[in-house]
């Protein structure tokens, strides 16, 4: 199958009435390791996301993937929504939207829950699971469509510390299996530990793109400096 990516964002901007949400967003995201999304709040990593997946439409500028990318991309939100049924009904639905038989959904969903540690509760009400259970259906629920790019959106930022490394490994095991993984958290060691590359936001605007590493040892920008020197941005 051919690849969706790289996608390529131009000068997007975004405003809802007289305010402006994203002032210039230029960036290209390419097949391969996990992306990550950091900034602080309001820089615009949610709006970023809601872009790319085509959730909210730029007021200015381009976003082009190298194909149609319809049922080849997934996203998770932070809270994300349960559907009133079990746990293997809500990770096969999407499938049954998509017109894939009964059997074969329910199989693929069954093996999506195995694989995130969850094939002893799938039939248990998803919305009595627990937070970093529900997190963990939402992931299964998205891995069954077996996307090429999955966008999260601070996909840990309720959970627990043993919560999270349990997504964590999970997300690894995705990005392993080709998924690009494209995802926005405020937890430093965590973008360290999952990304390739950091994409760092301020006021709307892409002020930096770089290797994880050379990120955080030698920041190119005064913006960023002061992000990871804890500091408020200016």
């Amino acid at each position: 199958m051919a690849s969706i990516l790289p996608l390529e964002l131009v000068h997007v901007r975004l405003a809802i009435g007289d305010t402006l949400i994203a002032d210039d967003f230029t960036l290209t995201l390419a097949a391969g390791a996990p992306t990550i999304v950091v900034g602080a709040n309001g820089a615009g990593k949610s709006t970023l996301l809601r872009l790319c997946h085509g959730l909210a439409a730029p007021s200015a500028g381009t976003i082009a993937w190298a194909r149609d990318p319809k049922g080849h991309q997934a996203m998770v939100f932070q809270r994300p929504s349960m559907l009133r049924r079990s746990a293997l009904a809500n990770v096969a639905y999407g499938l049954k939207l998509r017109g894939v038989p009964r059997g074969v959904r329910t199989e693929i969903a069954r093996d999506r829950l195995r694989r995130v540690g969850l094939e002893a509760i799938a039939e248990r009400p998803a919305r009595v699971l627990s937070g970093g259970e529900q997190a963990r259906v939402a992931l299964a629920r998205a891995w069954a469509l077996d996307p090429q790019i999955l966008f999260l959106d601070e996909p840990t930022a309720n959970l627990d510390p043993a919560a999270t490394r349990a997504l964590e490994d999970i997300l690894g095991d995705m990005a392993e299996e080709g998924t690009k993984i494209v995802m926005t958290t405020h937890n430093l060691g965590q973008a360290r530990r999952l990304g390739a590359d950091i994409v760092f936001l301020h006021r709307g605007r892409v002020i930096e793109h770089a290797p994880v590493e050379r990120f955080f040892k030698s920041p190119g920008t005064p913006e960023a400096a002061a992000y990871l020197a804890g500091e408020l941005p200016w």
